[in-house]
């Protein structure tokens, strides 16, 4: 294995010159002596696959599965490699070391799992307004125009700017922006309404109530809508609180009766 003498020639000083190698691995059939030769080309690169994952130490992910990612492209680009095709390895392996770990960040650092067509739609719109914010000053890019751009339609627009917004999860108790009082998301979540199984009860009972007898019906209605006491109900009506109360508890029995059979 040797080393390349002139910075010139590779983007990184010391990147070895592996151009012999890559010819000879082409040629050998599978075998020891072609795995052995494999691994230390491997080897060889692996402090320029450990630069490229540098560069992405400050995302949120640890360095060093980072490198393991970073590693997992050089192999990658390794058995891909065609010395034939003319170009250097290192042209070559570096789109496809920094693509692998733009991949591993794609499918894995996102907090809650996005669809890969999401997330694809969401690389074209950034790319997109990153290629217009160039060419455009003093205003943000229209819908349309990253449409035009990025070859998509508006919808698809739309949902990539939402996944931009939304690679990481916000804690429920995170402070809004612009809040000086600790008022957080949660603080702002609805909660269930118990009324609303009132409108369903009442909605549930009223074709009942209608088929009651008159004097039924008016009891009920002064007593649980203008929520009327049964001695004043009784009053009111001219018979005596018993009486009242009886009327009541059978009407409630029949109804309830005669909704849990319709329910059923």
């Amino acid at each position: 294995m040797r080393t390349h003498a002139s910075a010139g020639h590779h983007p990184h000083d010391d990147a070895p010159d592996t151009t012999a190698d890559f010819r000879e691995l082409a040629a050998l059939p599978p075998g020891r002596r072609r795995d052995d030769l494999r691994d230390r080309i491997i080897e060889a690169w692996l402090p320029m696959a450990e630069r490229l994952a540098g560069r992405f130490r400050s995302r949120g992910e640890s360095f060093e599965d980072l490198r393991q990612v970073a590693a997992l492209g050089l192999v990658k680009a390794v058995d891909r490699y065609d010395p034939e095709r003319g170009n250097a390895f290192e042209s070559y392996a570096v789109p496809t070391v920094t693509g692998e770990i733009k991949r591993h960040f794609r499918d894995h650092m996102w907090t809650l799992h996005v669809p890969r067509r999401v997330q694809d739609l969401r690389n074209r719109v950034r790319f997109a307004r990153q290629d217009l914010s160039q060419t455009i000053s003093g205003r943000q890019p229209t819908i349309a125009e990253i449409a035009k751009q990025a070859q998509l339609s508006e919808d698809d627009v739309r949902t990539g700017l939402e996944a931009l917004e939304s690679f990481t999860a916000l804690s429920l108790d995170a402070e809004l922006p612009g809040s000086e009082d600790g008022y957080s998301l949660s603080d702002a979540l609805g909660s269930a309404d118990p009324a609303i199984d009132v409108v369903i009860d009442r909605e549930a009972v009223k074709p009942r109530l209608e088929a009651l007898p008159e004097r039924e019906r008016a009891i009920l209605y002064m007593r649980f809508f203008r929520d009327m006491t049964q001695s004043r109900i009784a009053e009111q009506l001219g018979i005596s609180q018993m009486h009242v109360s009886r009327l009541i508890s059978r009407c409630c029995d029949r109804l309830r009766d005669q909704v849990m059979r319709d329910v059923a």
